[in-house]
């Protein structure tokens, strides 16, 4: 392990005593808001410092079984001993090393969050409308796996049952709640083979359509919404919903003047509820516009980040004659397509964040000294003469 990593370990053995002392506090124990603040610090804080110290013990046992290997030349049961109990030193060293990097790497902040999924179907006509459908009841299916809640904001139907477009949203419980962290390399662009219901000759056809994963903004730190830059529209829900539907314009859709964005609700009963919903719609996505104009920066300067959110960027494709579901961002191919679409997902997405993680942590082993300054310097969490 590189110097200054461990120099930049070692602050978190520091900052874990400033942060005992700071909740011992009554101060700041009777403001709940920075008790809990400081308290979801801790935890992460605690976290690492508990495995750098454990990789600390390692690396002093590794050391002293090298010492020991000097005198054990002539016992021939001894120098086993010493080098199995050098090997399983390395063995540990090396896991505890790739856990540490990979707990050091930047994490977005709204992982964590609740997240906007939508769907809209692209090239294809009516082809495209049911493999929108189909991908929906994909991460409707996936959600119920993870005991995620889920539940349909607006939705556009085709004349055969699929959408033209469909907007959900997802919240996750427990310690499961990182839906956006989950999700988020979903946007793009996605392409299905497959003969479809409407062909009457077997043939082939090729449709695609775009994905787009936006997290729920967080209301304490969301974008503020000027009034004047708005126009709300009502109107007449479409779908099921009996008598209501007929005799209210419940539904709202809601444009952003200036940026042209638009969001809209006709899930809810009343008026009220679909201009809230469509408000975080509408805020998730101008916030996503904002995400995604930084991540093409950040993408010119390193082409192989995943999850850019690029919807133009085909991002994977479902063979249904070969069973295969291929991402192409990370050359990943599996032949499980059916398992897929009924929700088994877990596989794609360990693989796309255990590959954002690899180019993360290579990035970090190329420049861990401009890294560690920008962290130390940028992160609150090392900014001890304010906290204190």
């Amino acid at each position: 392990m590189k110097p200054f990593l461990k120099q930049q370990l070692a602050s978190y053995s520091d900052r874990l005593g400033e942060l005992d002392f700071l909740l011992s506090r009554q101060d700041i124990i009777s403001d709940m808001k920075q008790f809990l603040v400081l308290s979801r610090e801790h935890t992460d804080v605690a976290a690492v410092a508990s495995r750098w110290q454990r990789y600390q013990q390692r690396e002093s046992d590794l050391i002293s079984a090298q010492d020991m290997q000097k005198d054990t030349e002539d016992d021939e049961e001894m120098a086993a001993m010493v080098q199995d109990e050098m090997d399983a030193a390395s063995a540990d060293l090396q896991q505890l090393e790739t856990e540490l990097l990979r707990m050091l790497l930047p994490k977005d902040p709204d992982d964590a969050r609740p997240a906007f999924v939508e769907i809209r179907a692209g090239t294809g006509g009516d082809e495209s409308a049911l493999f929108a459908a189909d991908l929906a009841r994909m991460y409707l299916r996936y959600s119920d796996r993870k005991g995620w809640k889920y539940e349909i904001i607006s939705e556009s139907a085709s004349e055969l049952g699929g959408y033209k477009e469909m907007v959900m949203r997802i919240e996750g419980r427990g310690d499961d709640a990182g839906v956006y962290g989950a999700l988020k390399f979903e946007s793009g662009g996605h392409r299905v083979q497959r003969v479809p219901v409407t062909e009457t000759q077997g043939r082939i056809h090729t449709s695609a359509c775009t994905i787009a994963v936006m997290a729920e903004p967080d209301e304490a730190q969301a974008i503020a919404l000027s009034p004047a830059d708005l126009r709300i529209d009502t109107y007449r829900a479409s779908g099921a919903g009996g008598q209501h539907i007929n005799k209210t314009d419940s539904a709202v859709r809601i444009t952003h003047l200036p940026t042209g964005i638009v969001a809209e609700c006709q899930d809810g009963r009343s008026q009220h509820s679909n201009k809230a919903q469509a408000l975080r719609v509408l805020t998730a996505r101008i916030q996503e516009k904002d995400r995604s104009e930084r991540s093409a920066k950040e993408s010119a300067e390193r082409k192989s980040l995943v999850g850019s959110g690029d919807r133009s960027d085909r991002i994977r494709t479902y063979n249904f004659p070969q069973g295969r579901l291929t991402d192409h961002r990370i050359n990943l191919t599996l032949y499980k397509l059916l398992s897929i679409m009924d929700g088994d997902l877990d596989d794609v997405m360990q693989a796309l964040q255990a590959h954002e993680a690899a180019t993360q942590m290579a990035a970090l082993e190329l420049n861990v000294g401009n890294f560690g300054n920008k962290r130390l310097t940028a992160n609150p969490l090392f900014v001890r003469k304010q906290a204190l």
